[in-house]
């Protein structure tokens, strides 16, 4: 059997604003983490623009694939946890696809 998807239109009101808020600190908190790991393995700074002419084609993929396994897992951890968060604080069931 295969399981059903659950719309957007199935998350009640407080699960969606604590997803986005949880999103956005996940992701600032990804970008900053990213960034410092960057600088101890490399020696220098991340690249800010990676369409700059100087900054290797090397360089700029693997910054990109870095950045950006870092914000889907920031963005997997933060809708996982706030399906969790608001079923504790407003006493409802969070949805299966949200906390799985």
């Amino acid at each position: 059997m295969s399981k059903k998807k659950k719309h957007d239109d199935d998350v009640d009101l407080p699960t969606k604003v604590v997803t986005l808020a949880l999103t956005v600190a996940a992701g600032w908190v990804a970008q900053k983490a990213v960034g410092q790991v960057w600088k101890k393995a490399t020696g220098n700074d991340a690249p800010t623009d990676t369409d700059d002419p100087e900054v290797g084609i090397v360089q700029a993929v693997t910054f990109a694939a870095v950045a950006g396994a870092a914000a889907v897992l920031a963005r997997r951890l933060a809708a996982s946890q706030a399906g969790r968060l608001t079923g504790r604080f407003f006493g409802s069931e969070p949805p299966a696809d949200i906390v799985d």
